[in-house]
């Protein structure tokens, strides 16, 4: 198979300025992790950007819809530790319900179906994946779609022809077509805020634990955390923590299956297999929003 050149599909014009913001964000929370003893103030770290204090705070108003120190507070060890002990009991309560249905991420019904053994064995044989490079508010990604739901969506980065590889070696028998624009509809769908819930059904592919383990994300809200210990513990796996980070790792659907909201027990974010500034960017995002949430009930 000849796989075209991967290039990034235009944004529609509600999703491009807060693309760009996420570049600036990105940055951001590399050079305070990197300074984060010294405590800088916003007026370092506009100039360390190059921005004015203003303009630094418009970008994260229209990022994240508060402000750099809001968000950053929203980031704080205290904060994940919080969010923390909520999330045991909704975990909890959610794993006495059983897994089965739908979960919820951003007012969006998600639901789950895995593939068979037999569709696993054939490598996808008569599917038709297609698959584009979009622009999001958290960098680019990798959208794939088939008709039995998104078989992935992966942020790139710098790694776009690796990733449209890792895509054809997870379904080597399937049928990849390029298609950025229905890419950037299911994009549109995710990223557009202020759109009404719409249902998003993945297709996804893993042994028995793995698919037990991105089940239990699912009943993840926004808002809330777990550790892989508790994870583990709520599965009936005790002691199983490191096999939960691997599966935890090795989830194909970024963001919708939230492996972002499993942090280390002391409050510590941890690992990202998307990268840890991107968990870091997504978790304040949520976490504020969470917060606004709250603020305003």
């Amino acid at each position: 198979m000849t796989t075209p050149t991967p290039t990034p599909t235009p944004a529609p014009a509600d999703l491009p300025s807060r693309a760009q913001a996420y570049d600036t964000v990105a940055r951001a929370l590399v050079w305070l992790r990197e300074h984060a003893l010294d405590q800088p103030s916003l007026t370092e770290l506009s100039a360390e950007l190059g921005l004015s204090e203003f303009h630094l705070q418009r970008v994260f108003a229209e990022w994240a819809g508060v402000s750099p120190k809001r968000f950053l507070q929203h980031l704080s060890r205290e904060r994940a530790r919080a969010a923390l002990r909520a999330g045991e009991d909704v975990l909890g309560a959610a794993m006495d319900a059983g897994l089965s249905g739908p979960g919820r991420l951003h007012d969006l019904m998600v639901s789950c179906e895995a593939a068979t053994p037999g569709e696993i064995r054939n490598g996808g044989a008569g599917m038709v994946i297609r698959w584009g490079i979009v622009a999001t508010p958290l960098g680019q990604a990798l959208l794939a779609d088939s008709a039995r739901g998104l078989v992935k969506l992966a942020f790139i980065g710098t790694q776009a022809e690796s990733a449209v590889a890792e895509l054809q070696h997870d379904w080597p028998r399937a049928e990849l077509v390029h298609a950025p624009e229905a890419a950037q509809s299911i994009a549109t769908r995710l990223f557009t805020r202020y759109r009404q819930p719409e249902p998003v059904h993945l297709f996804v592919k893993g042994t028995q634990f793995q698919l037990k383990v991105w089940e239990a994300l699912l009943r993840v809200p926004e808002g809330r955390l777990t550790s892989y210990g508790e994870l583990a513990g709520q599965m009936g796996a005790h002691g199983a923590a490191r096999a939960v980070g691997s599966a935890v790792g090795a989830n194909p659907i970024a963001l919708l299956i939230p492996c972002h909201r499993v942090i280390r027990s002391d409050g510590a974010l941890g690992g990202y297999r998307w990268g840890e500034v991107r968990k870091q960017a997504i978790l304040g995002l949520e976490l504020a929003r969470h917060g606004i949430e709250e603020r305003a009930a």
